[in-house]
């Protein structure tokens, strides 16, 4: 493009997006080392210089945004990550580009800030504690076999075990298996290990605090080439709570005019009832990048939902102007970076073809003030570290980060998914399972790949010892 796209005025305020508006990657290049620019800066319409490189298709900007390292992870003005972006563009190489800078940052930074969350750990009081999680559905058909868990939580200095059989729901499935989850760590070093009992396996990942953690390459992230067709043949998901107006009243008992705060017992605690009012589940969907038959494919799915009574409300919008490398006049830059310019439904990149379903959600939470634990200094960063394996943890995580009244949460009801509602119960505070439970929890001699089995067999009965005094507590 000719740099005249561009007035001087612009390129005085903007210079990294500016040289990316005209896709000059070679004077971007220049000005990436040139302070004051900051790669991460925003535009008046809330992009970063890699999100508008992305939007307008500009792959050599990308390219050199990449390789100085610019945030692959951060969302737009309107909650786009860089790789749903680069998706919507349809361009395989762009995903291939943006989607190995993803893999490589995640692989980088597996552990990262688990020393942190152990340190949280260690300085709180040990404990024991069960989670019952229980499924239903809007869905008849899916609540019929909704299933439920009782996730075993030790707690001791800094070491951590979880057991859990329920590991997931993908595709309207639910993934079971039983897994040990083992957090250790001191000043020096922490260790997640995951064991598998069904396949007696044991996985583990090591972080040396003193030391960089080991290197790991951005060629050996290449994604594979039906990773990146798959997501360029499916649609562009965004699912999340809309919290913003939520709203915690006390219900209510007894008949008109004799209407009481409402308190029950749950497992021995006395705890007052709130109703959870105004969270919604909040599904978009974007299509511009799919063919006729694909967008057909995903119209049925979201017909046969709508008549299962999954989704309250129906938005489609659709951009109708835009502006491309092949289309740079549609958006002139002084309209694009004028933030008193109202740009109304016109935007950068290919036409936006955008759904948003929302799911109305009315949940219920049990609060008790004499409860032992403390859901910020004990429980709350165990949910942070089982969000890194569980995507009902994550969920759970978003909610329990919300301002709730005084005491714990000894039960709680959420939206996990769009069409499932969880309930978890916190119970057995300190009151470890039976004799008969104990000898029967899984302790076998899992097979680790790259040990013998008595090799194995020694490093899971001594990771296992940590847990011997747990009883004593």
């Amino acid at each position: 493009m000719s740099r005249a796209n561009v007035s001087e005025d612009i390129r005085a305020q903007f210079p990294l997006h500016s040289a990316v508006w005209e896709n000059d990657y070679r004077r971007l290049e220049e000005l990436i080392t040139l302070p004051p620019n900051d790669i991460e800066a925003v535009d008046p319409r809330g992009r970063t210089p890699l999100h508008l490189a992305v939007s307008l298709g500009h792959l050599e900007s990308v390219r050199v945004l990449l390789r100085h390292g610019a945030e692959v992870t951060k969302e737009n003005a309107k909650n786009w990550t860089v790789l749903q972006e680069a998706v919507s563009t349809g361009d395989p190489e762009m995903v291939q580009l943006v989607l190995q800078r993803r893999d490589y940052l995640k692989a980088s930074t597996a552990l990262g800030g688990v020393p942190e969350l152990l340190s949280k750990i260690r300085e709180s009081p040990d404990f024991y504690m069960e989670m019952k999680w229980e499924f239903t559905s809007w869905i008849p058909l899916v609540s019929r076999v909704c299933p439920s868990d009782v996730c075993r939580i030790w707690k001791r200095g800094a070491n951590l075990r979880v057991d859990a059989t329920l590991l997931g729901f993908e595709n309207m499935t639910w993934i079971r298996g039983r897994r040990s989850y083992i957090f250790r760590g001191d000043d020096s070093c922490a260790e997640l290990m995951e064991v598998n009992h069904d396949d007696q396996v044991v996985d583990t990942e090591r972080f040396n605090i003193s030391q960089e953690m080991e290197e790991v390459t951005l060629e050996s992230m290449q994604p594979a080439e039906q990773e990146v067709a798959k997501r360029l043949t499916t649609p562009i998901i965004n699912t999340y709570l809309d919290t913003k107006d939520i709203a915690f009243e006390r219900s209510k008992s007894g008949i008109w005019g004799w209407r009481t705060d409402k308190t029950e017992v749950v497992n021995g605690f006395e705890a007052k009832v709130f109703s959870v009012n105004n969270v919604s589940v909040v599904i978009r969907t974007r299509t511009e990048h799919l063919t006729d038959e694909e967008k057909a494919r995903i119209k049925s799915i979201n017909i046969l939902e709508s008549l299962l009574g999954t989704v309250e409300q129906h938005i489609s919008d659709l951009t109708l102007e835009y502006a491309t490398a092949n289309n740079p006049t549609a958006i002139t830059p002084e309209e694009y970076f004028d933030p008193n310019f109202d740009l109304g439904n016109r935007d950068i990149g290919r036409p936006i073809e955008l759904s948003i379903r929302t799911q109305k959600f009315k949940g219920t939470l049990w609060m008790s003030e004499e409860h032992p634990l403390s859901l910020v200094e004990q429980v709350t960063p165990i949910i942070d570290l089982m969000a890194r394996t569980s995507s009902h943890f994550a969920r759970l995580r978003d909610f329990v980060t919300l301002k709730f009244p005084p005491g714990f949460p000894v039960k709680i009801e959420i939206p996990l998914f769009h069409v499932l509602i969880a309930r978890i119960t916190f119970g057995n505070v300190n009151k470890c399972s039976t004799e008969e439970e104990a000898n029967t929890t899984p302790a076998a001699t899992p097979t680790s790949s790259g040990e013998d089995e008595e090799a194995a067999g020694r490093n899971a009965a001594n990771h296992m010892c940590i847990w011997n005094g747990v009883k004593s507590m």
